[in-house]
């Protein structure tokens, strides 16, 4: 009987091994579209081209703050530095990152850079009707949808 105990523990503990094993690499084989439901999350300050182009060096805070809106990031240590940031990320990942900065001296606009920014809101209107238009990319696609397109004619 006690050979019989000693070998159901070790097959016990030999099951529980591979379950927790196959815990950690469960993301690898289990579609995100049967993980937990990730917003869509905007973040940050929109920026566009044309907003940009609108800036004008000797302008005061408060003329860049109408035009730009107020800076995701302010320093008491950097006062004469702005930081506009944005951010989107779909399921979890982020998919856009730009980042604009604006310098002051003496309270007047001196200079500014940053990443490419989008043309205008009808070129986000644009592309946003592209992205919800075109087929979605493999990744996108919920786990339903990925088997029916193997079974799918061309």
């Amino acid at each position: 009987m006690s050979k019989l105990f000693s070998i159901l523990l070790r097959a016990l503990a030999c099951a529980a091994l591979l379950a927790a094993a196959g815990c950690s690499s469960m993301g690898q084989y289990v579609p995100d579209s049967l993980a937990v439901y990730k917003l869509d999350i905007n973040q940050g300050n929109y920026l566009s081209q044309d907003m940009v182009d609108k800036l004008k060096v000797g302008m005061t805070r408060q003329q860049v703050r109408l035009l730009l809106g107020t800076p995701l990031v302010t320093s008491a240590f950097r006062d004469n530095r702005w930081d506009y940031v944005y951010e989107y990320a779909r399921q979890g990942k982020v998919r856009e990152h730009r980042q604009f900065t604006v310098w002051f001296a003496d309270d007047k606009l001196a200079r500014w850079e940053g990443d490419e920014m989008p043309q205008s809101v009808v070129e986000l209107n644009r592309s946003a009707s592209e992205k919800a238009l075109k087929a979605p990319k493999d990744e996108d696609k919920s786990f339903i949808e990925r088997i029916k397109g193997i079974f799918k004619k061309d």
